[in-house]
């Protein structure tokens, strides 16, 4: 088994805990979110369903400094309002968040700059 293949693989699994975190996360925080009527609409815009996981775990992830930038730009209903997601959420809820969205970013980016790097030969 090469580097690749080797890497790859770390990566799949890292992806695959991802995936089963982002279930917990839609079932735990996300299901309590949607029956708020103060936070259901505030969980951005859902193009394919279960999107707003994604968006909700994003506003609870990212610093709030990015969250302001991207409440203030012409794009802001594609994004979850954070402000209000922080409010009603516990800390285990936001730690789970955090843990879920960083975990499929990172497998994500991983995967596809490992696929890049074979395509320009770097692994022989």
């Amino acid at each position: 088994m090469n580097l690749f293949s080797q890497l790859l693989a770390i990566s799949s699994i890292f992806m695959l805990l991802a995936l089963i975190l982002y279930i917990i996360f839609g079932q735990i925080s996300v299901r309590k979110l949607r029956n708020n009527p103060e936070t259901k609409d505030a969980l951005g815009i859902e193009f394919i369903s279960g999107w707003d996981v994604i968006n909700a775990a994003q506003a609870l992830s990212i610093p709030r400094a990015w969250s302001r930038k991207l409440s203030h730009s012409p794009l802001s209903s594609l994004y979850a309002n954070s402000e209000i997601l922080h409010k009603h959420t516990t800390r285990f809820d936001r730690l789970l968040a955090a843990l879920f969205y960083w975990l499929f970013t990172l497998s994500g980016l991983s995967m596809i700059t490992l696929v890049i790097f074979d395509g320009i030969g770097l692994f022989g």
